[in-house]
C-alpha cells in the first residue's frame, strides 16, 4: 500500500449527463449503459467513481432488471496505468463506500460478475488487470464462485433437423416446469445450483428460486419453452429459449438424471436453438455454462456454438 492514503473523491454520478465521465475507463458493456439508464435498469446513484482530481481512477456500478433494487454488480474497473498498490487501494475504498450507500443495510450483497477474454490467463497484462480486480473483491470478503464459458451460435451455422428420438411440447406453466427442474437440481454441476443446495434449500426450493428470480422475468413467449419426452410420454428434459434485454438466449436447459448419458442433450439444445433461430432478425443466440460442466460445454460445441469469452462470478456468503 502507498505510505499515505490516496487523495480521492468518491461519489455517485449526479445524473445521466455524467455518463461520459463514467466511460473514461473502458469495459465491454459500455455500449449498453445509455439504454440501461434510459430504461431504468440502472440508476445514476448506483454508478460510482473514484476521482483523483478530474481523473477517474476506479468505477463501480450495479444493474437490475427493473430498477427496483440492485441485482448484480457488473462494472468494476481500475485505472491499470496506476501502480498496483494505488490501483487496489482506490478500488477497495470505492467498492466499500459505494456498497454502503447502494446496498440496503442487512441485505445480501449482489454477486459480482465480470466478462473476461477467453485467454485472459495467457496475456500477462490482462491477467494482472483481472487478478487485481479479484484481489480487491476478496479483500471485501468475496470469494470466487465459478468461471463460465460464454457461448454463441451465429446465424448461418447449421442446426440439425430433429432426430425423432424425442418429441417436444410447450410447457404448461410454472408447475409443469418445476416438476422437471427439481430432479435436474439433484446432482447438478452448476455452481449456482450447488450453492443454493449447500445453503440448505431442497432441490424443489432451489428450482423455485431459479424460476422466480430469473425465468419468470423473461417477457418473450412462454410458448417457446419446451419439455422433451420419449415417444411414450416419459419426461427426459426441457429447454428455455428466451430473449433477455440484450440477446436471444438459451436461458436454461436440463436432462433428468435417469436419462443422462444417452446424448439427449444434443436433441434438446438443437430444439431450443431452432426456436430462436426461426425468429425474425436473429443473428446470434447466446448461452453460458460453467467451466466445470464439461458435458454441457461439449454439447454446445457439437452444435456449433463458439466460446467467444469467459466470465466469472464472485459472491459474499455473509
Amino acid at each position: 500500500m502507498p505510505d499515505a492514503p490516496l487523495d480521492l473523491t468518491i461519489r455517485p454520478l449526479t445524473g445521466p449527463g455524467e455518463l461520459e465521465l463514467f466511460r473514461r475507463l473502458p469495459y465491454v458493456l459500455d455500449h449498453e449503459l445509455a439504454d440501461d439508464l434510459a430504461t431504468g435498469r440502472r440508476r445514476p446513484e448506483w454508478m460510482w467513481v473514484a476521482l483523483r482530481g478530474d481523473r477517474v481512477v476506479a468505477r463501480v456500478a450495479w444493474w437490475s432488471r427493473d430498477g427496483a433494487a440492485p441485482l448484480l454488480l457488473d462494472f468494476f474497473d481500475l485505472d491499470d496505468t496506476l501502480p498496483l498498490a494505488e490501483r487496489e487501494e482506490a478500488g477497495l475504498r470505492l467498492v466499500e463506500a459505494a456498497t454502503a450507500a447502494v446496498v440496503p443495510a442487512g441485505a445480501p450483497r449482489p454477486e459480482y460478475g465480470r466478462f473476461v477474454p477467453g485467454d485472459w490467463r495467457e496475456d500477462p497484462a490482462v491477467r494482472e488487470a483481472v487478478e487485481a480486480r479479484i484481489r480487491v473483491m476478496e479483500r471485501t470478503g468475496a470469494r470466487m464462485l465459478v468461471e463460465r464459458l460464454r457461448l454463441e451460435w451465429r446465424a448461418g451455422t447449421a442446426v440439425p433437423a430433429a432426430s425423432g428420438r424425442l418429441r417436444f411440447r410447450p410447457l404448461a406453466g410454472r408447475e409443469d416446469l418445476l416438476a422437471l427442474m427439481t430432479p435436474v437440481m439433484e446432482g447438478t454441476l452448476d455452481a449456482h445450483g450447488q450453492r443454493d443446495l449447500a445453503s440448505g434449500l431442497t432441490p424443489r426450493q432451489a428450482a423455485e428460486k431459479h424460476y422466480d428470480e430469473e425465468l419468470a422475468g423473461y417477457a418473450t413467449p412462454r410458448e417457446w419453452w419446451r419439455a422433451a419426452e420419449l415417444p411414450d410420454g416419459e419426461p427426459v428434459g426441457f429447454v428455455i429459449p428466451a430473449r433477455n434485454d440484450y440477446n436471444p438466449v438459451i436461458a436454461y436447459i436440463g436432462v433428468l438424471p435417469a436419462h443422462r448419458g444417452h446424448g439427449y442433450i444434443d436433441d434438446i439444445l438443437a430444439e431450443g436453438t431452432r426456436i430462436l433461430a426461426a425468429q425474425d432478425g436473429v443473428e446470434r443466440v447466446r448461452a453460458a455454462t460453467d467451466v466445470g460442466n464439461v458435458p454441457m460445454a461439449k454439447a454446445f460445441a457439437r452444435l456449433g456454438y463458439v466460446n467467444f469469452e469467459r466470465a466469472f462470478d464472485m459472491v459474499w456468503d455473509g
